[in-house]
């Protein structure tokens, strides 16, 4: 398991130990008014209950985004995944996105090279996965797989993904496998 997705990993499973995102975990690292690294820490595992290295990678996590730029929004970022040779894959993304929209509220969490999708937990990631496909990745338990909806390995991000190069192929059967997962989410 590489690194990022380990830390991804934890920060998913702080932010259902603890009941809260990891962006209202960061608010309330910065607005704390602690400076220390170790205070954060000590703070965190008082008032939060957290375990140490919960704690640690909280406030690794909040200080890393302080120290960034803003993230790009969403839109930006199909813009950047979605250039040159993939360009032609943006109706495949879009057409289901907007099937998605009608789902109800979800925030959106761009990434490098996809945008993950997520209500209390990730529901659904989407990107480019070559320059002739696009991969929708879905996150729910008990799907039965078919040829079409491809079963991952227990520990991927998501449980299935779905492999399209037409947007044409974002159908009813796709928009249903989503809007479960999405469903699952609250």
């Amino acid at each position: 398991m590489d690194l990022d997705k380990a830390v991804a990993t934890q920060l998913a499973n702080i932010e259902k130990r603890t009941g809260k995102s990891i962006a209202e975990l960061t608010a309330i690292v910065r607005e704390s008014g602690l400076t220390k690294h170790g205070e954060l820490v000590a703070m965190l595992k008082s008032t939060l209950g957290m375990g140490h290295g919960d704690a640690n990678t909280v406030v690794h996590t909040a200080r890393s985004a302080d120290s960034v730029e803003a993230p790009a929004s969403a839109k930006e970022v199909l813009d950047g995944l979605y250039t040159g040779p993939k360009a032609a894959l943006r109706p495949i993304h879009d057409k289901l996105l907007s099937a998605m929209n009608e789902f109800g509220d979800f925030e959106e969490a761009p990434k490098k090279t996809y945008v993950s999708y997520r209500r209390k937990k990730q529901f659904a990631m989407i990107g480019p996965a070559t320059n002739t496909r696009v991969e929708v990745g879905i996150n729910i338990k008990g799907l039965d797989p078919t040829d079409r909806l491809i079963a991952l390995p227990t520990g991927q991000m998501c449980n299935y993904k779905v492999k399209l190069v037409d947007a044409a192929e974002v159908d009813d059967e796709l928009i249903g496998w989503v809007k479960a997962a999405f469903d699952a989410a609250a």
